[in-house]
């Protein structure tokens, strides 16, 4: 039986903003990351008093960091966050800061998720509810960024820096979930697609390493997207330069196959779910890297 997610309170002031799981022996051209795992909310948040637990997880990909445990015993390293995306997006770039959540005038870069609240710092939490009844210091960017996000995505690079030294190649695949709302459930088709594959349409990976990761995923029996809605953020971005020997594919699981949406508790399918996703690990990670 699978025990439930930890509902407790989470620690207010958690250190470090990050897990990194080295993989067991020699470790191969892959790492795996969850940034959005993490549920963890510091002290400093100061997010509206009357949010409820429930809004403020809203964005989390809850028990994504433990669905793919599995990696390091197959040679994957596994960085997973701690802090909460309602404190700090780590798929997001440092420079998305949202000037309507900044008291002051504050440099922003206007991307689309910006526009809609949902920069590095968000202004809404993943049902669209305002985290914030205060505007935030300008000072508070800059300390969130450089304790939470900073640190992560150097880890992460360290990661894939020293992938592509021992391989000639690095594979990142970047872990996720997405309501299933988002993966198109319908009243006809409850559930929609289960997994959803975002390459930058086409420019984080080669074609070839896109087709292997599709087929075993399908090989599972799930219904598989590309790219809409989701293509892929902004670690997809940063480390999807196959020219330069590095790869990237972002995955979007549904959480319906696996989590009750309401509660956030592991689902009656959780179990087999799991055990079908460490098939797929132990596929990917059977593979040769770069295709």
């Amino acid at each position: 039986m699978t025990p439930p997610f930890d509902a407790s309170p989470p620690p207010l002031n958690p250190l470090p903003a990050f897990v990194l799981t080295p993989a067991d022996g020699l470790a191969g051209a892959m790492v795996f990351a969850s940034p959005h795992s993490g549920r963890e909310r510091p002290a400093d948040m100061g997010e509206a008093a009357d949010l409820t637990s429930s809004t403020l997880r809203s964005a989390e990909d809850v028990g994504v960091d433990r669905l793919i445990a599995g990696g390091p015993s197959r040679g994957v390293p596994i960085i997973a966050g701690r802090v909460s995306r309602a404190y700090v997006d780590l798929n997001r770039a440092p420079t998305e800061l949202d000037p309507v959540l900044f008291d002051g005038e504050i440099e922003a870069e206007p991307t689309a998720r910006v526009s809609a609240g949902f920069g590095v710092i968000p202004r809404r939490a993943g049902d669209g509810t305002l985290l914030y009844d205060r505007r935030l210091s300008q000072a508070e960017a800059p300390g969130r960024l450089a304790w939470v996000h900073t640190p992560y995505h150097d880890a992460l690079g360290e990661l894939m820096r020293a992938a592509r030294d021992r391989h000639g190649a690095a594979l990142l695949i970047d872990w996720h979930s997405m309501p299933s709302r988002a993966a198109g459930a319908t009243s006809r088709n409850r559930r929609g697609v289960d997994v959803v594959l975002g390459d930058r349409h086409g420019s984080a990976c080669r074609g070839a390493t896109m087709r292997t990761i599709r087929a075993l995923f399908e090989a599972q029996g799930w219904r598989v997207g590309l790219n809409a809605p989701y293509a892929g953020g902004y670690s997809t971005e940063r480390w999807g330069r196959p020219d330069e020997g590095f790869q990237a594919v972002q995955v979007e699981l549904n959480r319906a196959l696996y989590l009750d949406e309401t509660t956030l508790e592991p689902s009656g399918d959780h179990d087999r779910f799991a055990r079908a996703l460490d098939r797929v690990i132990a596929a990917l990670a059977a593979e040769t890297w770069p295709r």
